[in-house]
């Protein structure tokens, strides 16, 4: 998604950015003479109209180096040369240097009687920072070189197993060995191997904490986590207990899965290897980070696994090409009313990867000029998987052109969880039932193929959601005090026994820092948007399919062809940020929290199935 990338480019660029605005600070208050204390608090209060000039003056500029840091990162990304590393990079520094002193300036407005638009924009003026440093230059200096330094460890990493003298593998390839291998020794080799990457981390990363919350508590918070917790319209105990109160809806449903799953491992590698009534061992689950388990599927598949058809099969025979993939995509959203793309999508876009040049293929959905530029970017192959992803990226992109009539703060998502979200509730309505209506499938396959596309879906989705909450779990709990670095790693593997049932293959000790080795542990990325994104996408779904009328099974709804429901998704899209997301919720589905219950109306067949399996077989659910 274009907003994460967006975020991750500034979050590489704040120590140049951050000393440059500290060193501007220092200067000013050596050059400056001492002030008498009336002189002092009549500058403490500034005016109305000043402020509100303040706030004009700082969307002027940041939508102004919006567009000029986009367009050199879309050539940066499409033509990736030193030159353009350079252009790219001296674009976004200066970006990142203005977002840091305005937010650092805004907080002398705090207080002043403004309007509520104005209020708003300087809320979301404020929340620009995810890295708040100290005003102490050398300590600002010394807190992003660390981060600079974790980041880097973790991006070099590399195991060169023992066994095969001369042979490195970096992540993408072990990740690849993990989802393909079955045999249970070189996935522990493997696991292991990686997680030596991050234990050099742990001294840098609790003297990071402690820099990044006296920057937190400069900015008048309680520490980075209650910092990171203030951007949600909601204050920051009351956003975490909400989420507390999501997880327990969805919880039975991972345990279900959680037992299943656990008793195909044990037929697959025997009960010496997976324990029958205690946590899964984390190496046996497809995926470095047990994350998502859908790499596991032939492992776990029903003995009646047939989906009635074959998405890459149907696509290659009707010679579909990758423009025509996309005028799919297009074409589901004018049929709910959206207006058409505009014809510069078409001729900005990249939708096959070049033969003459490397560029970076990782799908995007980009809105350059924060008007009516919008592109994907995306090397696309013939392929169900890549059918589905350009939906989900057609939603960033319509999405970004609904709120193109609104003040620059406010061209973003409700919340950084539902611009995801968005992308994801599209993909949804790629179901059979679409497929069949737009000429791909020839008939709708019966309701027992549901079973192995909803385990496949769980796979993805629901194994996920413990796993997307309990990385800032553990992080808020650092930011706190409430875990301290003699714990770092014990204080892990408890919150991933909690909440997973997981539990690492080898005994781990203080000498390990494996949350480390998550990239967004590494880099200070914040990671609740992806447990809420795959919280809100069911429900937007839901509420969709209720205004179109559909009371059939929720995972065969597709809100194709659908103007009421069409309707209803744009009028929360028009309203970006311009309302705090509870009011957004409010104007789509008349609701104004979140609510997991839509997980659990999506999977109720999968559910009942896995309840039935479970107990015909003995299996004990839970660990």
């Amino acid at each position: 998604m274009r907003s994460l990338h967006r975020a991750l480019t500034l979050s590489l660029l704040f120590s140049l950015a951050l000393s440059l605005s500290a060193q501007t600070q220092t200067a000013a208050r050596k050059a400056s003479p001492k002030k008498s204390a009336h002189a002092t608090t009549a500058a403490a209060k500034p005016t109305p109209e000043e402020a509100q000039k303040f706030i004009d003056n700082a969307e002027k500029q940041l939508s102004d180096l919006a567009d000029k840091g986009q367009r050199a990162d879309w050539v940066n990304e499409n033509f990736i040369t030193d030159d353009t590393d350079a252009l790219a990079t001296d674009a976004n520094s200066e970006n990142s240097a203005v977002t840091t002193k305005l937010a650092l300036d805004a907080k002398k407005y705090d207080g002043v009687a403004l309007p509520p638009v104005y209020q708003r924009k300087l809320y979301l003026l404020k929340l620009q920072l995810t890295l708040p440093t100290p005003s102490d230059p050398t300590l600002l200096h010394e807190e992003n070189a660390l981060k600079t330094d974790m980041q880097s460890t973790y991006g070099k990493g590399k195991y060169c197993p023992a066994s095969k003298p001369g042979t490195c593998y970096d992540l993408t390839a072990m990740e690849k060995l993990m989802g393909e291998s079955r045999d249970p020794d070189e996935l522990k080799d493997l696991w292991i191997g990686w997680h030596k990457v991050s234990p050099p981390m742990r001294p840098k990363f609790a003297r990071f904490v402690e820099l990044a919350n006296q920057g937190a508590r400069e900015q008048g918070y309680a520490d980075m986590g209650a910092m990171w917790r203030s951007g949600y319209d909601m204050q920051p105990d009351a956003f975490a207990a909400d989420l507390d109160r999501l997880w327990n809806q969805v919880r039975p449903l991972y345990l279900s899965l959680h037992a299943y799953v656990r008793s195909q491992l044990i037929k697959n590698y025997g009960p010496s290897a997976v324990p029958a009534d205690g946590p899964i061992p984390a190496h046996l689950l497809g995926n470095m980070w047990a994350q998502e388990w859908t790499q596991i599927y032939p492992i776990v598949k029903p003995a009646n696994d047939t989906t009635g058809y074959n998405l890459d099969e149907i696509l290659r025979d009707k010679k579909l090409d990758a423009r025509g993939m996309v005028h799919y995509g297009e074409n589901f959203f004018k049929s709910i009313g959206f207006a058409p793309l505009p014809g510069t999508f078409w001729e900005r876009s990249l939708f096959t990867k070049p033969a003459d040049r490397d560029v970076v293929c990782h799908a995007s959905a980009w809105d350059v000029d924060n008007k009516e530029d919008v592109r994907l970017k995306m090397c696309i192959q013939i392929r169900g998987e890549d059918f589905v992803t350009v939906h989900h990226e057609l939603g960033h992109n319509f999405y970004q052109l609904a709120y193109r009539n609104q003040p620059y703060f406010f061209k973003d998502s409700a919340n950084d969880g539902v611009h995801e979200a968005i992308g994801d509730t599209i993909a949804l309505s790629v179901t059979p039932e679409y497929l069949h209506k737009v000429g791909l499938l020839d008939t709708v396959p019966a309701a027992d193929s549901d079973i192995p596309f909803l385990l496949k879906k769980a796979l993805e989705k629901v194994a996920f959601l413990p796993f997307g909450l309990l990385i800032d779990q553990w992080r808020w709990k650092v930011y706190s005090g409430e875990i301290k670095p003699a714990d770092y790693n014990k204080s892990w593997w408890e919150l991933r026994r909690k909440y997973q049932g997981i539990a690492p293959p080898v005994e781990r000790s203080e000498a390990d820092f494996d949350p480390g080795a998550k990239f967004h542990v590494a880099a200070n990325v914040p990671y609740m948007r992806y447990f809420l994104a795959d919280i809100y996408q069911f429900q937007f779904h839901r509420a969709l399919c209720k205004e179109a009328g559909f009371t059939g099974p929720l995972n065969r709804c597709s809100i194709y062809g659908n103007q009421a429901a069409g309707a209803k998704l744009r009028s929360m899209l028009v309203l970006g940020k311009s309302k705090p997301w509870q009011e957004a919720f409010m104007t789509m589905m008349g609701e104004d929290k979140a609510d997991a219950s839509a997980i659990l109306d999506y999977f109720a067949p999968l559910k009942k199935w896995l309840d039935e399996q479970n107990a015909k077989n003995g299996v004990k659910v839970g660990w």
